[in-house]
């Protein structure tokens, strides 16, 4: 029974509006995120989280994520990133394709466990623990492994909010520079309005169309994980017609006849989000539908990662999970230095 689980995330959603409008400078998803990993630190909440409201909260981490990167794709409009010019959009884009494969052969290199290397090289080279959970659910990544990136790309994305405007004016930048400079290098959408905020709407516009260039990313990298996966869900299934069918000693193996589910080639919140791209680009959408989906797309990302804040173990992360730690750190170095760069060419 999903009921449940989804209301307390609902309920979880509300209590982040709150504090983010409370405490503005504390975007709502990042709260959403936090709540979700203080609940499961609780002892007396672990048994529910595990037993009654473990599908509800399934649903809510990946099928509401789903629907919300869809209605994400409604808040890029491809006729404003063009609006940055060839040398931003450029730069932009080898931003996180260098984020990317440094973060995930980093993470290779530090032996991470399982799909971790690319769980977190996603989320701090797109955007923070919506990429996570949409590339979670491409590659059937199990809990345990999008707990951790869950967690590292909320605490680094918390960080940037107060370390990159305290290195503003020190490094010399204008308004709008440090404003590209958060969108090119803060995490999620939420963290870059708030950080960005502060130096004024000029430069919040230019670090939330970066941003948003970074977004449009999601698309082709999510779709190459799962060409990948494809091809290896097709390779398991040759392998197993191969040797599965005796079995051992000549007998018929238990397990030949077991078909393991192909992932889709393009998967379909991917397509959604493409279509609603062009739909935003192509189209007079009205306001009052920009405004509608953008507050549902909220309230359900909110949900979600309320969700995968709940599978989040702190204690299991401090004992074993340093190299993680290690990693994240790196990545959260490496994009701020690749965005100031790029901040100099613009």
């Amino acid at each position: 029974m999903w009921l449940p689980g989804v209301s307390v995330a609902a309920a979880a959603a509300l209590a982040a509006w709150g504090i983010h409008a409370l405490f503005p400078a504390v975007p709502l998803l990042t709260a959403a995120v936090v709540l979700g990993i203080l609940v499961a630190q609780l002892p007396a909440a672990r048994a529910a989280l595990t037993g009654v409201l473990a599908s509800g909260l399934s649903v809510a981490s990946k099928r509401f994520m789903r629907i919300g990167i869809v209605l994400l794709g409604l808040k890029l409009s491809l006729v404003d990133i063009a609006g940055l010019g060839a040398v931003a959009i450029a730069s932009t884009v080898a931003i996180v394709l260098l984020t990317f494969g440094g973060t995930y052969w980093l993470g290779r290199w530090f032996r991470l466990p399982g799909h971790q290397p690319l769980l977190i090289a996603t989320g701090f080279s797109i955007c923070g623990a919506s990429a996570i959970g949409a590339m979670s659910g491409v590659v059937k990544a199990r809990d345990e492994e999008t707990a951790t990136p869950v967690a590292l790309v909320t605490l680094c994305g918390t960080l940037a909010i107060g370390v990159l405007p305290a290195l503003w004016h020190p490094l010399g930048l204008t308004t709008l520079q440090f404003g590209h400079w958060v969108g090119a290098g803060v995490h999620d959408v939420g963290q870059v309005v708030a950080t960005a905020q502060i130096a004024g709407s000029a430069a919040l516009a230019v670090a939330v169309v970066v941003k948003l260039t970074r977004v449009l990313m999601l698309a082709p990298i999510v779709f190459g994980a799962s060409v990948v996966e494809h091809r290896r869900s097709a390779a398991r299934r040759v392998e197993r017609d191969r040797t599965g069918r005796n079995g051992r000693n000549g007998l018929l193996d238990p397990d030949a006849d077991v078909v393991t589910k192909r992932p889709p080639i393009v998967p379909l919140f991917v397509a959604g989000f493409i279509v609603a791209v062009v739909v935003r680009t192509s189209l007079p959408v009205p306001p009052v539908v920009l405004q509608t989906t953008d507050a549902a797309q909220t309230a359900l990302l909110a949900m979600a990662l309320f969700g995968l804040g709940t599978a989040v173990r702190l204690g299991a992360l401090l004992r074993t999970g340093w190299r993680a730690l290690v990693v994240g750190l790196l990545s959260w170095v490496l994009i701020a230095a690749l965005a100031f760069g790029a901040v100099q060419l613009a």
